[in-house]
Parts: C-alpha cells; structure tokens; sequence
C-alpha cells in the first residue's frame, strides 16, 4: 500500500479512464458519420463491432463530449402567405463571372444557452462568402446587415434566395430593387434550387461546427470567422480547378462556367 491508498484503486481507475478515452473516440468517430444516431444506436453500432458497452456508458461519455443526434430543427424559412413570391430566374442560366448570382440562406447551430442562426451570402460563381452574420433570432435586421455589408464588395445581377419570410419582407424586397439586383425565389419545397449554399451548410457542419464545443455565442463568432477566412483563402475546391474563392471571385483564375439545371 502507497500513501494508504490500495493498488488494486489506482490500477481500476486508469483501466477505467483508458477505457473511456476508446469509447469516447469511437463514439465521436461513429457520430461524424452518422450524425442522426442518437445513443441507443451508437450502442448498437458499438455492439455490432463486438466491443462490450451498454447504453448508459454510451449516453454518459456523450453527454460529457457534447455530442447528440442531429435531427429536425427550428424551421429558419417560414412563409408568410401575404408576402409576394417571386420566380426561379435559374433555370438553364449558365454562370460564367463573379458577381452574376449571388444566393443567400439561413442555418442554425446548437450552443449551450440555446440555438444560433447563420445567415451566409455566397458568390455562386467563384463559391466565396461575400458575407455573413451570426443572431439569436430570426427577425430580418441580421439578413439587411449582411446584405449592406456584402453590397460594398460587389453587386450581382441576380440574388437567389428561398420563400422564407426575411427573404419576401418589404425591408429585405426594398435593399435588394433599390441596388437594381433582379430577386429569384427557390420553387416551394425545393432544396435543390440553392444548392451552392446549402453545400457550403454541410462543409461548415461537418468539416468544422460538429468537431467543436462553443461554450458562448463570442466563442462560435470568432470560430466561424476564423472558418470562413480558410474556406475563402486557403481551402482548395476541386470544382474550382484545386484554386480557392478568393483566387476565382479576384479574377486570378477563370472557374468553370455553372449550369444550374434545366427545366422539368
């Protein structure tokens, strides 16, 4: 006996602490593949591969990383049926320089004190993040100060947004006519027509967001930052010719012409 604590204690917590960093690993590594399994599941897949583990060690060490199922959120695009709607301007358009099309979207993200949203502004040709802004409700001041800030870098002749109602409000309808930009509206139900965008949701998610705890709203902030100034400078894209958005949307490098889909 050391110091009149038992071997056989010390041996017991640090088989017990070893065992928990392999669960955990695996659990975050099932996780970022299958990001809706819930706990049950997890244990379930663990089972699978044989590893000896109930749920409620699984349900424990996922709590402690922070880690839960993704599943149906907060609906960041809800229409107002008195608002005008605007057509899909799209259909067969081939973009072929920067500032032609931009589109625009909101997404969400889970922090301790509550949900967050992220309203992103992106250059369909060049796929850079012309702009953003991070709030805690959905009003549409937050989407006008993005829309403000990303008119002094540029302006597109088309911005492409969903029906939600920040997007068909008389504030937001104002800002986008009076700079002369013609508005498109995705088909009601259809993901698809802004897809640039909701691609850039997923890399942000799953190539940062889900890798991370953020403790405070300023934490998320600056983490969101310091991910976009890569994805714009130094990420490269393979649809792009491996050159990054700001190489593209500078006119460094000329990208690929974009078709975005035909009509059914």
């Amino acid at each position: 006996m050391l110091l009149d604590i038992p071997r056989s204690s010390i041996y017991y917590e640090i088989r017990t602490n070893e065992s928990d960093a392999l669960f955990a690993n695996l659990i975050s590594e099932i996780w970022l593949e299958f990001p809706m399994y819930g706990y049950r599941k997890i244990t379930h897949e663990l089972q699978r591969r044989n590893y000896d583990i109930n749920h409620k060690r699984v349900l424990r060490l996922m709590r402690d990383a922070n880690i839960q199922a993704m599943y149906p959120r907060p609906n960041t695009s809800m229409r107002n049926k008195q608002h005008k709607i605007y057509p899909y301007l799209l259909y067969e358009f081939v973009i072929s320089r920067p500032n032609q099309v931009w589109a625009t979207d909101i997404t969400y993200i889970k922090i301790p004190t509550g949900w967050m949203y992220l309203v992103a502004l992106i250059d369909l040709y060049s796929r850079k993040i012309i702009a953003w802004r991070l709030s805690n409700t959905l009003e549409v001041a937050f989407c006008l100060d993005m829309l403000e800030e990303a008119l002094r870098h540029g302006k597109p002749e088309i911005l492409n947004t969903d029906q939600g109602s920040q997007y068909t409000c008389e504030e937001w309808i104002k800002m986008v006519q009076d700079n002369g930009i013609k508005i498109s509206m995705d088909g009601k139900g259809r993901w698809a027509d802004n897809i640039i965008i909701e691609r850039f949701w997923r890399t942000l998610k799953h190539e940062h967001i889900l890798l991370y705890v953020f403790d405070t709203v300023q934490d998320l902030k600056k983490s969101i930052e310091s991910f976009i100034h890569v994805y714009n400078n130094k990420r490269l894209h393979q649809n792009l010719g491996y050159k990054t958005p700001a190489e593209i949307y500078g006119g460094i490098y000329q990208a690929p012409s974009l078709e975005l889909g035909k009509m059914k």
